[in-house]
């Protein structure tokens, strides 16, 4: 980038993790985005456009210009300042991805301004990195479904576009930080449940390759990493899979640290499980949502394109 009038567009999407027993390794990018509009300045400068937004610093310390600084240092490269105008449809604190969102965004913010020019993998290996795991990072940087392991040598995702299946989440009206969901987890499994719970995220994966969801269904109420430790502090759980079941829908996960609940149902059932589900939990969110297919997305504005994002900001 060059001419400070020149104005650039990050768009990342949201996403979920685990799928049940898929702890840590399997994510799945969803249609909801943390949006960045921005230009170069002459001071760094965050406009928040959304109210979840406006809680986070107005400069240089905001956390997606922080990972976007480490990332262009790790390259030796200064960053030059910008002005960003950030919103997000992604609730915070809910298993929803937020914080992957965020870092994702922050190295597409360097890519871009600092010219690093990255693959999708570099992007996803700086994300991983940053986040810890590859499966919310990784399902935002490349869309669809992800499954991937990190290491501090390596980080390996594989991607696969998903189709034929739709999503309703179920968002409680509080958060539950991944920090004291993991809090209740063991540090030790017995040798067999982790044979089991292993084998289950398999053929989970399995199913979803070949569009057997009734069994992809199955799996996700299989899990032995994660959801029975964490299950006091999503009563809705249960609830949400028995619903699910009674409606014909294929299966519910935690989203997940949680506490998002996630269903997975086929075209024809979604309107009925959408209308229960709401039924069941007024307070809280319940929100078809699209698989995204594309993951993160940069462009440069055209003259057009700016005047018609100023017209609907205002």
């Amino acid at each position: 980038m060059s001419a400070e009038s020149e104005m650039f567009l990050i768009r990342v999407p949201a996403s979920t993790a685990n799928l049940g027993p898929g702890f840590d390794s399997i994510g799945l990018a969803l249609g909801l985005y943390l949006e960045i509009h921005g230009s170069l300045s002459n001071h760094w400068e965050v406009i928040p456009l959304s109210e979840e937004m406006s809680v986070f610093p107005k400069d240089d310390t905001n956390y997606i210009i922080q990972i976007a600084k480490k990332t262009a240092a790790y390259y030796g490269k200064d960053l030059s300042p910008c002005r960003i105008s950030v919103s997000s449809e992604i609730p915070l604190a809910r298993g929803l991805g937020s914080s992957a969102s965020a870092i994702v965004a922050g190295i597409e913010l360097a890519n871009l301004v600092a010219k690093l020019n990255l693959s999708a993998e570099e992007k996803n290996r700086h994300a991983s990195t940053f986040e810890g795991h590859p499966d919310n990072a990784g399902a935002s940087v490349h869309g669809g479904l992800v499954v991937g392991m990190h290491t501090d040598e390596k980080t390996d995702v594989l991607s696969f576009p998903i189709e034929g299946v739709n999503v309703i989440a179920v968002i409680p009206n509080f958060e539950l930080l991944t920090e004291d969901s993991r809090n209740v987890l063991p540090e030790t499994l017995p040798y067999k449940e982790a044979i089991s719970g292993s084998a289950a995220a398999n053929v989970l994966l399995a199913g979803i390759l070949t569009n057997n969801w009734n069994l992809v269904g199955q799996m996700m109420q299989n899990d032995r990493f994660h959801q029975p430790f964490r299950a006091g502090l999503v009563p809705h759980l249960a609830e949400i899979e028995e619903i699910v079941r009674r409606e014909g829908g294929y299966g519910a996960s935690l989203s997940g640290a949680g506490p998002t609940v996630l269903s997975l149902v086929s075209g024809e059932k979604t309107a009925q499980l959408l209308r229960s589900l709401k039924e069941a939990f007024p307070d809280f969110q319940v929100k078809e949502l699209r698989v995204d297919n594309d993951g993160s997305q940069t462009a440069i504005l055209s003259e057009e394109e700016k005047k018609e994002w100023s017209f609907n900001k205002s």
